[in-house]
């Protein structure tokens, strides 16, 4: 078992957060007296918090996912921050495509490179820009 240092430390987080996700009914870790005493199934489920704030998710949409009762419930929970999440790597990696592609563009004005622009095409939301005037 591990104290709420040990695991604040692992996760690269100060002690108040854990206390915060505790109050919110995200963790609950087991008591010795007034101290806490985090289990590893504890450990899973601050990197679960952790994983799930990167997608997107609100505590209460965490606390949900998961306190689900059943999988259905936690699909309804998590079907929309799923799409979410996969149109947000989308557009990253087309910023990484375009930024790649910069790096590798030898025209001294980025703007005229058609190679570049056709990246930029490829963003979501971009694809109807116009091409460049001959």
């Amino acid at each position: 078992m591990k104290s709420i240092g040990e695991v604040a430390s692992r996760f690269g987080l100060p002690t108040h957060v854990l206390r915060h996700w505790e109050s919110e009914g995200l963790l609950s870790p087991a008591r010795n007296g007034d101290r806490r005493r985090y289990t590893d199934a504890d450990l899973y489920r601050v990197a679960s918090i952790l994983l799930a704030k990167e997608a997107g998710f609100g505590l209460a949409d965490i606390r949900s996912m998961l306190s689900a009762g059943t999988a259905a419930v936690r699909h309804e929970v998590t079907a929309h921050h799923c799409a979410v999440l996969r149109e947000r790597i989308a557009r990253a990696q087309a910023a990484l495509a375009m930024i790649e592609g910069g790096l590798t563009c030898q025209h001294d004005d980025l703007m005229a490179c058609e190679n570049f622009r056709g990246l930029i095409r490829d963003v979501p939301g971009c694809e109807d820009l116009p091409p460049p005037r001959s």
